[in-house]
């Protein structure tokens, strides 16, 4: 595959599915093929019913230098960033949203819209070399892969702006303290530490942890009322599941359960 394609990895590990961002000769920076192919590729995993829990991480020494402008530049105005409702979108701004579990495992360079793609996912692990910029405003655009929400949700105003609107970078210990990572872990572990939560993910009640997301989500892109509501709703097909019967029995007989997804 030339270097003009972009590429994005692909193994199933169980019920595991790793995709990584494989244009590492470029600090895995996304031009729009790199783009469309992580798209189908989280679209694979929210088709699989066999698959509960994808894992996104990098080859090579960075997760990603950010967006390759050279390449984007002239392809940004026809909407090289809008999804439809076909494939699903990685940075959840448009068209088809994710609804199964995605952790994300950060090292070295986690530049703009690398941010912004692990700030869409739900679990993220940072290597503590990790470092970050929002520097959208000094190359004469806007983070517009979400930014200017969730970065600003996590962290609050005042941190959020300090960063979005200067640039500066930050590393993984400030990105921890505002919100934006769940972890920071030593050495080169955090696809280790971002597989070992993917394993926990996947052993637990499939249907179960999609409700829970979903409610979760509708708090967070919606509102508090709106996911009190729909409780009941996501709850009643849990309890006619076999998993639910599978989750009782597996508590009674002190073992662990073994979910079906149904």
């Amino acid at each position: 595959m030339s270097d003009l394609q972009g590429k994005v990895s692909r193994e199933i590990r169980g019920h595991i599915f790793l995709i990584g961002l494989d244009r590492a000769n470029k600090r895995n920076a996304f031009d729009s093929h790199m783009i469309h192919d992580l798209s189908l590729a989280l679209t694979e995993y929210e088709e699989n019913p066999e698959l509960r829990c994808a894992v996104v991480f990098a080859h090579g020494d960075h997760f990603t230098a950010g967006l390759d402008l050279v390449e984007l530049q002239p392809k940004l105005a026809d909407g090289v960033f809008q999804f439809s409702d076909a494939i699903v979108n990685p940075w959840g701004t448009v068209g088809r949203q994710r609804t199964k579990p995605l952790v994300t495992a950060v090292q070295g360079y986690c530049y703009t819209a690398g941010i912004e793609l692990m700030l869409n996912s739900d679990i993220v692990v940072a290597n503590e070399d990790a470092q970050f910029t929002q520097i959208e405003v000094q190359r004469g655009i806007l983070p517009f892969g979400g930014a200017t929400v969730r970065f600003v949700q996590a962290a609050g105003w005042a941190k959020a702006m300090k960063y979005i609107l200067t640039g500066d970078l930050f590393y993984a210990q400030t990105a921890y303290e505002m919100n934006l990572v769940t972890e920071v872990v030593e050495g080169k572990n955090q696809l280790i530490r971002a597989l070992e939560l993917a394993e926990r993910i996947a052993s637990a009640a499939p249907l179960a942890v999609q409700a829970t997301l979903k409610s979760a989500h509708q708090a967070f892109l919606h509102s508090p009322e709106t996911a009190f509501g729909n409780l009941q709703q996501l709850l009643n097909p849990l309890l006619s599941s076999e998993d639910v019967q599978e989750g009782v029995m597996a508590m009674l007989q002190r073992r662990e359960p073994q979910f079906k997804g149904k």
